[in-house]
């Protein structure tokens, strides 16, 4: 049975029109997006298959490469660029507040940004948002990639970035692969490193977040650890 055979208040599209994109499952958007699905599969079934190839994680399917995303059946070059795009679009919209306006008073949409772009990353990503004086977002940038475990950060590159851009803020972040949100006693020394090396060219750091699967991001600030 296809979505068209379906009572009309069931159908996805219908149900967002009625109640809001809110109201549907991760699945049921997905299968807006896809449209189409595969004889003797509606567009719903594709999506909780793509969905399931990622261990239903939203997170895990943004960071998919295009050979990953084309391993599931009914997703071709054109769906998998298509959800790529859709991905980066929703990055890109998140930070874009951040532009004109203090990002400090978007908090909740800085930790949803971080989860979107580390959450899902197989191996240790250090980032940097550069922030100007009134906290307003120059660059997000990926300073370092490690491994599973750790990721090697050197405070002299941090400076040169940050007076590279000119930044008189920052905001950092980097994920735990391992899932495991807490600092550990080597993420501690580090941000007090970054601290004092940042302060030296009156560059402030306002938070470390570290992000570690569905949890939501853990703030130094937060916890009295700056």
């Amino acid at each position: 049975m296809t979505i068209s055979d379906w009572p009309t208040r069931e159908r996805p599209r219908e149900r967002l029109l009625a109640d809001g994109p809110a109201a549907l499952s991760d699945a049921e958007l997905l299968a807006i997006y896809l449209r189409v699905g595969l004889p003797g599969k509606s567009a719903v079934d594709l999506a909780r298959d793509l969905l399931s190839r990622f261990n239903g994680q939203l997170g895990a399917l943004a960071e998919a490469s295009l050979d990953e995303l084309t391993s599931v059946p009914g997703i071709g070059l054109a769906k998998a660029a298509q959800l790529k795009a859709s991905f980066e679009l929703a990055r890109r919209a998140l930070s874009q507040a951040w532009t004109t306006r203090d990002a400090l008073a978007a908090p909740g949409q800085v930790r949803d940004w971080l989860r979107l772009r580390l959450a899902a990353r197989p191996q240790e990503v250090f980032i940097a948002l550069w922030l100007d004086t009134h906290n307003r977002l120059i660059k997000a940038e990926e300073l370092f990639v490690g491994t599973l475990t750790r990721a090697a950060i050197y405070p002299r590159e941090v400076v040169k970035s940050a007076l590279g851009h000119n930044a008189a803020a920052v905001i950092l972040a980097h994920n735990h692969p391992t899932g495991i949100i807490e600092p550990s006693t080597s993420d501690r020394l580090l941000t007090d490193d970054l601290k004092k090396a940042l302060a030296l060219v009156d560059v402030q750091l306002l938070d470390h977040f570290i992000v570690a699967g569905d949890a939501p991001p853990l703030s130094f600030a937060e916890r009295g650890l700056l």
